[in-house]
């Protein structure tokens, strides 16, 4: 099995009558006082298959969803998830009430992510979810379908965006105009999906005993050791540490392009446009491979490995979603990246942050319990976007003799990223909190969150951003509801991986594979703090992310 190609990964569509005989199985054991560690490992091995079905039938609906056959296949995963999901709750029920006998062996963290989950799931909600997941496909199959006319041609979403990187204005603003104009064109449909969603998630929330769906948006994401409170906290230092020096970054990148005001298209560093990476998807997944050959010897052999297994989808095509993720086949014991690779930086900035969530994920599967191959998501993020970082002294291998001015931007987008964050979870917040505006009440929240944390955006002639459209492009505010801070947070946490690479690399590195194999072991601050990380909740800890950073852009 070490040796298996992707495409020769399955698994059987799995039968619930089966599924629940199985849990049967083992709620009887329970009760008849059989060795505990030994039911957990069975259910570990139902998971597992689950899982790995569903995965992989996400992951193939995501890579054409023009195929029939993928998407009725995701459409019975959605229908029946929340009926294993009400069996996985009743598990956790039961392996609580034996947590004495069992937390010596597990670790306190999986009682508390069990405890968090049980808050998660009431029957009374099984339809609903599978309604959410609906909604939720609806919109992404949508936006994988979008058709763009500009220069001649036809693009999707994820093509488009090339034009952000040209060194032309004019087509910068053309390719902008176009791409924006979808959005508008779309914008009654992509507002009554969300407008479902907000609903739906509310009537959930409420059905389980809360006022609105915040706490059990927080519930859902298994935020164990911070709350909104803490969050708000951290949001209000980004406003003010990084806002006045984004002001000021976006100042002198007018000032470079000679331009009387900086417009939303104008997201080039300076008069040559964008760096870009040299040659084709194949070539920088050669690049890639030296690479991570001398980073270490663990990231080298594992990237032949996903390479060699064709473990890896980077090309953009028609009826392909949109964006980069990482999934996992527990059964096979690996990740799986896939990408849209559109021949700009973005392309080596998505693809080395994939490779850090699959690396983790990777060495994680040492772990005794499958719960911990994954952390929450924001100590997930410490690891993809820490290795976007700790690989700059390669970057010559992808930009050659433009590696340091891709440095530069990549480390000024980081920190302009660190407010459209926290703007995207305020709002998300605001939202949810008033489940009942309307579609203009939505749009004229997230202007405010422009002028509060993006003051310098000028939309110009672009009407659908102007009139504060600019949210419906955000896929994790369909998606993933409260699923966005978490790249604020680690990336603050990377930002010091970073730092201390500058003075001891071999030594950051060291600290990088142990904090990937610890995987999901701990809660988010004890796992940063175990990397000598600061915490991001800590006051003062922006201010000193924001000084390096200051100091090295000078």
């Amino acid at each position: 099995m070490s040796d298996l190609q992707f495409s020769e990964m399955n698994v059987n569509r799995p039968s619930l009558a089966d599924v629940t005989a199985s849990y049967n199985t083992l709620f009887s054991a329970i009760e008849a006082n059989n060795d505990l560690t030994e039911v957990v490992k069975s259910w570990d091995n139902i998971r597992n298959k689950l899982n790995t079905y569903s995965s992989i039938t996400h992951l193939r609906f995501s890579q054409d969803t023009t195929n029939e056959t993928f998407k009725a296949e995701r459409e019975f995963s959605d229908e029946i998830s929340p009926k294993f999901t009400e069996l996985a709750v009743a598990m956790k029920r039961k392996l609580i009430e034996n947590k004495d006998t069992l937390v010596a062996e597990y670790g306190q963290h999986a009682f508390d992510l069990w405890a968090t989950d049980i808050l998660t799931y009431e029957p009374v909600i099984q339809d609903d979810l599978v309604l959410e997941s609906k909604e939720v496909a609806d919109y992404m199959e949508g936006k994988a379908k979008a058709k763009i006319q500009c220069f001649g041609e036809t693009f999707n979403l994820s093509t488009i965006v090339k034009f952000e990187s040209e060194a032309n204005r004019e087509k910068r603003h053309m390719a902008a105009k176009a791409q924006w104009q979808w959005y508008a064109d779309n914008s009654a449909a992509n507002g009554q999906h969300y407008d479902k969603l907000v609903k739906l998630r509310t009537k959930m929330a409420q059905k389980l005993g809360h006022e609105n769906y915040v706490k059990l948006g927080y519930q859902r994401m298994q935020r164990i050791d911070y709350n909104a409170t803490d969050v708000k906290h951290f949001r209000n230092q980004v406003i003010k540490n990084v806002v006045p020096l984004v002001s000021k970054l976006k100042e002198e990148q007018r000032s470079k392009l000679g331009v009387e005001k900086l417009m939303v298209w104008d997201s080039v560093p300076d008069l040559r446009g964008a760096p870009k990476p040299n040659g084709d998807p194949k070539t920088l997944t050669e690049s890639a491979k030296k690479m991570f050959d001398g980073m270490h010897p663990e990231l080298g052999d594992f990237f032949r490995l996903m390479d060699n297994r064709n473990l890896l989808d980077l090309d953009s095509r028609d009826g392909k979603s949109g964006g980069g993720f990482c999934t996992s086949f527990p059964i096979y014991g690996v990740p799986f990246v896939f990408a849209n690779f559109n021949g700009t930086k973005h392309d080596v900035e998505v693809f080395t942050h994939e490779i850090g969530h699959a690396f983790q994920n990777y060495l994680a599967q040492s772990q005794n319990i499958s719960d911990y191959y994954w952390p929450t998501m924001e100590s997930a993020e410490i690891h993809s976007m820490s290795l976007e970082y700790l690989t700059w002294p390669h970057m010559e291998k992808f930009f050659g003799d433009d590696a340091d001015r891709f440095r530069k931007v990549h480390l000024t987008g980081a920190l302009s990223f660190m407010p459209y964050g926290c703007a995207v979870d305020h709002f998300q917040h605001e939202i949810y909190e008033n489940p009942e505006m309307t579609p203009t009440e939505r749009n004229a929240t997230w202007k405010k969150m422009e002028e509060l944390y993006l003051p310098w955006l000028d939309w110009g002639d672009i009407e659908h951003g102007a009139n504060g459209g600019r949210w419906h492009a955000q896929s994790h505010i369909f998606m993933g509801p409260f699923y966005y801070i978490d790249y604020v947070l680690a990336l603050t946490c990377a930002l010091q991986f970073w730092n201390d690479s500058q003075s001891d690399y071999d030594a950051a590195i060291e600290r990088y594979v142990k904090l990937c194999r610890r995987g999901g072991e701990a809660p988010f601050q004890e796992l940063a703090k175990s990397a000598g990380l600061k915490s991001p909740f800590e006051d003062g800890c922006l201010v000193s992310v924001v000084e390096r950073a200051n100091a090295f852009l000078k």
